[in-house]
C-alpha cells in the first residue's frame, strides 16, 4: 500500500518519520480551551517519544504552541505603560535557562 496522491494541503513529498509529534487545531481559527486540553492529552499519550527520561532533571522540550494571547499581553503592557503594535505586528520570545546560571548576563554576552 503506497501513499495517497497529492491533494489539497496534503503532499506525499512531505512525508517523513515523525514519532512524537501531534497537532490539534481548529481549522477555522477559533480559540478554545478544548484545543489546549486535547494538546496536553497528546503530550501525555506520547510518553514513548525518545527524548523522555534522558535526563530527569531537564525537560525534553515538548510543549504547547498557542495563538498569541493578545488581550492578556495588551492588558499587561498597558499596566507597564507600554503600547503594543497591532496583533500580528509583534512577537513573544520565551527562553528557558538553567537556574544555576545568570540568564540575563548569558544572553547579553552572546
Amino acid at each position: 500500500m503506497g501513499l495517497p496522491e497529492k491533494q489539497g494541503l496534503y503532499d506525499p513529498a512531505n512525508e517523513h518519520d515523525a514519532c512524537g509529534v501531534g497537532f490539534v487545531v481548529n481549522i477555522k481559527g477559533r480559540k478554545s480551551h478544548d484545543i489546549i486540553r486535547r494538546g496536553l492529552q497528546i503530550l501525555l499519550n506520547l510518553d514513548h517519544r525518545g527524548a523522555v527520561g534522558a535526563d530527569p532533571l531537564v525537560g525534553d522540550g515538548a510543549g504547547c504552541l498557542i495563538q498569541m494571547p493578545d488581550l492578556l499581553l495588551r492588558d499587561w503592557a498597558d499596566s507597564q505603560g507600554l503600547k503594543l503594535p497591532a496583533l500580528g505586528r509583534y512577537a513573544v520570545f520565551i527562553c528557558a535557562s538553567c537556574p544555576r546560571t545568570r540568564p540575563r548576563e548569558t544572553m547579553a554576552s552572546t
